[in-house]
């Protein structure tokens, strides 16, 4: 039976749920769904409005904008916050800037609720019962005030001028350039949102404008006193702001933040409280070659949770240690000593006894209750899926969240006091996929328990065994156990491939003692696990060991190249975002400090796959994206040059390929980029596993 896996055309345009937020009263969830564009270009997010009891009520629309809206969150009296660009009809036309709007609970439309020239970046914290935000913005550290950045800011575009002068490490972050303007954290007060029948004056403004006798069209252009003034709580923060969490307190007077502090080149979080009326910073927690992250208060407002973590070395990796402390800091205690596992999300259960927890848990991502008392945490879902958005409902101590699997994308549920999951009301049905899922596993060379997830073809059997694709996992911190828009293996199912999902040495949700089995030695366990569950999956009667392919990404992309240069057994090898020379990578990446203090130098060198171009006997397909900074795109350059240089004809022919993006970043994003991306890949399986013609993608010219 036809999926909408067999046509990319139609995968791109399956609707995604992208997040949940859940009301206060834990009856409504609002979920943040994307749709492709009529032209395939790009996707329109809006919001969606879900029962989270259970009930049959249908779901709802909630905004329709053509600017679309996103990261939406609920205020203390059942509003809606969320961000977008649409259009405010109180600003300036030609303003595309993303601003915190808010729906009202008892119905009408959206209305602004900043109007800042750099717009918000992103809803940081809502209070739980108080009608104060703390949004995230950038703003030109030049400026003395709001009315000033604007000013700034205006100048820049008018002159059209992007350079960055830069004073501080890094530049970069993924895929964007960091600066001119710097990260805030900003309070707003809702009560200050004030509705007005036409434009409001700022008298006071203007008032200061006439006694400095500035010239009017000089003066930058007052605040709109109908919206509340955002308070600045980190004044000249330089990257501090770039916070690994923050939280404030039910009552609004408190913000916790882990706030970035400066080590040389590296850099380590701190946990400062911000009084917000005062403005006063107090350091809560804070030790060098530390990282205090994802703070949590309790809903009495009583206590704080985090996570806390040295810094790793070459010498192994170090646990994420969950912490409690009373609100100032005192009382610290750490909590589920003893268990193994790197916290994902943390949040206080309805009954401020519990931590609600997320973590990568053999080849799953299931919740767990961890007791402040020091009990062992409790695992509270037992099934195949990985759960993000965790939410508690304070009214019945019910969770409602997200959960995916490789079988399933991301869609809303709800987990009652007794364990039972129960899927919620959403905007679409799931999609049906064509694969089975299976779990495999083996043992390795040093007696370690290597497992994966194998998707199998419908018809895969003994008398019609199916080509296998090795697919290996990026991080490589990381584990295959949740749904992936962009690295969707139930694609390559629909051609005919089964595809192997494994989790080798560096991956999370085994314990601390599997990620160092690979740590400074990536080239060591992780690849003999690789081979050994390949091994272990092409025994099977119902895959054929004579057709496989090996494919990657980021850290799989490394380990591509580490594959290529180690064994001929596959016949083509896909090698995307890729780690090539990892003495060039690690001063190039966009956060040096982390991935150069990690390995010892002799091991960057001795695991660095570059060293073994020449042992290259498979076809390779070369994919990297030039606005990829995490790892630039010097790496896929060197290793198509390299390439070349060891392997092309005196035609300059090669049966290598490289596949290029030039306004792409590590993932290819753009939807019709997305299509390219996959036309080209199997394309390229297509030649060298199934033998048939090499075929250019027609959208490649």
């Amino acid at each position: 039976m036809p999926t909408p896996f067999d046509s990319l055309d139609s995968y791109i345009a399956l609707p995604r749920i992208e997040g949940l937020a859940l009301s206060p009263d834990g009856r409504r969830a609002v979920l943040t769904v994307a749709t492709v564009k009529t032209d395939g270009t790009g996707f329109d997010r809006s919001l969606w409005e879900i029962p989270a009891d259970a009930t049959d009520a249908p779901p709802r629309r909630l905004t329709r904008s053509a600017k679309g809206e996103a990261a939406p969150a609920f205020t203390s009296t059942g509003d809606v916050l969320f961000v977008s660009a649409r259009p405010d009809s109180d600003a300036d036309e030609d303003d595309e800037s993303g601003q915190l709007w808010l729906l009202p609970a008892g119905g009408g439309e959206a209305r602004a609720v900043t109007r800042l020239a750099g717009g918000v970046s992103s809803i940081a914290a809502v209070a739980e019962a108080a009608g104060r935000v703390v949004a995230s913005a950038e703003l030109l550290p030049s400026a003395d005030s709001i009315e000033a950045e604007a000013k700034l800011r205006a100048e820049r575009k008018k002159k059209k001028i992007s350079a960055i002068l830069h004073e501080s490490y890094p530049i970069r972050f993924w895929d964007h350039d960091l600066g001119p303007a710097e990260p805030h954290l900003l309070a707003l007060d809702l009560a200050d949102l004030r509705d007005t029948v036409g434009a409001v004056r700022d008298e006071s403004a203007e008032s200061d404008a006439a006694s400095d006798e500035k010239d009017e069209k000089d003066a930058p252009t007052p605040y709109p006193a109908s919206l509340p003034r955002p308070r600045d709580l980190t004044p000249k923060p330089g990257r501090s702001a770039d916070a690994a969490g923050v939280a404030v307190s039910p009552d609004g007077s408190t913000v916790v933040a882990a706030l970035r502090v400066p080590e040389g080149q590296d850099a380590r979080y701190r946990l400062v409280a911000i009084d917000i009326e005062t403005g006063e910073h107090t350091t809560l927690f804070d030790e060098s070659r530390v990282d205090f992250e994802f703070p949590a208060i309790s809903h009495d407002g009583s206590r704080l949770a985090f996570v806390r973590t040295d810094k790793a070395t070459p010498d192994g990796p170090t646990q994420y240690e969950l912490w409690v402390s009373a609100i100032d800091g005192s009382d610290a205690r750490r909590i589920a000593n003893e268990w193994d596992r790197w916290p994902s999300s943390l949040t206080f259960a309805a009954d401020d006894a519990s931590l609600v927890v997320t973590a990568d848990q053999d080849g799953r991502g299931p919740v767990f209750l961890a007791p402040l008392d020091g009990g062992a945490p409790e695992q509270l879902t037992h099934d195949d899926f990985t759960y993000t958005d965790v939410h508690v409902d304070r009214m019945t101590g019910d969770l409602v969240a997200l959960r995916s699997s490789w079988m399933a994308p991301s869609h809303p549920v709800r987990i009652t006091r007794d364990r039972a999951v129960t899927p919620l009301a959403a905007p679409f049905e799931l999609p049906d996929v064509p694969a089975t899922m299976a779990e495999v596993e083996t043992t390795a060379e040093d007696g370690a328990r290597v497992r994966g997830w194998l998707l199998l073809p419908p018809d895969a059997s003994a008398g019609k065994p199916a080509p296998l694709l090795l697919w290996i996992h990026g991080g490589p911190l990381n584990s295959w156990n949740a749904w992936s828009w962009r690295w969707n293996p139930q694609l390559a199912v629909a051609r005919g491939y089964a595809v192997l999902l494994p989790d080798p040495a560096l991956s999370t949700g085994y314990g601390l003692d599997f990620i160092a089995r690979g740590w400074n030695a990536w080239g060591k366990a992780p690849y003999t696990d690789l081979m050994a569950i390949t091994d272990a999956t092409v025994a099977r009667d119902d895959v054929d060991e004579t057709r496989t392919a090996a494919m990657g990404g980021s850290f799989g992309g490394y380990m591509a190249n580490w594959v290529a240069g180690h064994t001929d057994r596959f016949r083509a090898i896909v090698t995307h975002a890729s780690l090539w020379a990892l003495d060039q990578f690690g001063p190039t990446t966009d956060f040096s400090p982390y991935w150069e203090s990690i390995f010892t130098p002799e091991a960057m060198m001795e695991n660095s796959p570059h060293r073994f171009v020449e042992d290259i006997r498979t076809p390779l397909l070369v994919v990297h994206g030039d606005r990829d900074y995490r790892v630039p795109v010097g790496e896929g350059l060197r290793l198509w040059s390299e390439l070349n240089r060891h392997f092309a004809a005196e035609d300059g022919s090669t049966e290598h390929r490289f596949l290029y993006f030039p306004d792409e970043n590590h993932w290819v994003l753009k939807p019709q980029h997305a299509v390219v991306w996959y036309e080209t890949v199997f394309a390229f399986l297509a030649q060298h596993v199934l033998g048939e013609e090499w075929a250019r993608p027609a959208n490649l010219g």
